[in-house]
């Protein structure tokens, strides 16, 4: 039973980046490479984000909210939209498009922000004798901060990659993008500056993904249409 728990909650934190691979265009352009680099630059990406918070933040000796620090976190969070940038710009891809470029490399970022935060909490914790949902609520988070991802990157696209778009959309696009990069700290406010529970966070995650998502792809419909 704790093996079944555990694969369970694996194929719902891992299945749907594969599922989203085989039934998109992304395996028919064969671009696993791109989502592969992607991931390599997310790695270090986040041994930077550590190497800044082991500097900058101080251990705090309790659980509460600390604004200075929080501030401070969605700052040294930005760094993530640098690496994003390199992975969007700067990493040669296969002759794709712009619209498989950043789906592979948002697919890419997310699986391995997924299996670095998640994997060891799940082979630890799923397979206890004790059956929790708090496991199947992190697999419902990882498909959130799946669209989370290919949305900033879909975002990131059309500020770094697309040059003719609507002037008016400009602002609605950076400030998309300022949303999603500081989901983390919105949630961690939730969770120790209002009190939510995980359940009502990872709900709260979904409905934001989803409405991001919807967002992006309305901005980014709206920047192909031919300019009159």
């Amino acid at each position: 039973m704790t093996m079944f728990h555990f694969f369970n909650c694996a194929i719902l934190t891992f299945g749907p980046h594969a599922v989203y691979y085989s039934a998109t265009p992304l395996s028919e352009y064969d671009t696993l490479g791109t989502s592969v680099k992607a991931a390599l630059v997310y790695l270090g990406t986040a041994l930077v984000k550590l190497v800044c918070l082991a500097t900058f933040l101080k251990v705090s000796e309790n659980d509460g909210f600390d604004l200075y620090q929080e501030l401070l976190k969605a700052v040294i969070g930005f760094i993530d939209v640098a690496g994003l940038y390199f992975a969007l710009t700067q990493l040669t891809h296969r002759n794709i498009s712009q619209n498989h470029k950043f789906q592979a490399v948002g697919l890419g970022w997310a699986f391995a922000d997924s299996v670095l935060h998640r994997l060891a909490p799940l082979w630890v914790g799923a397979r206890g004798l004790e059956f929790t949902w708090d496991f199947i609520l992190q697999g419902l988070e990882a498909n959130a901060n799946l669209v989370l991802s290919i949305s900033l990157a879909a975002l990131g696209s059309l500020m770094w990659l697309r040059k003719n778009k609507p002037k008016t959309l400009i602002p609605i696009i950076y400030a998309c993008a300022g949303i999603v990069a500081t989901m983390p700290s919105i949630t961690s406010y939730l969770r120790r500056g209002l009190g939510w529970h995980f359940p009502k966070v990872v709900g709260f995650e979904l409905f934001t993904s989803l409405s991001m998502a919807f967002i992006s792809w309305q901005l980014f419909s709206a920047c192909q249409r031919p300019s009159s």
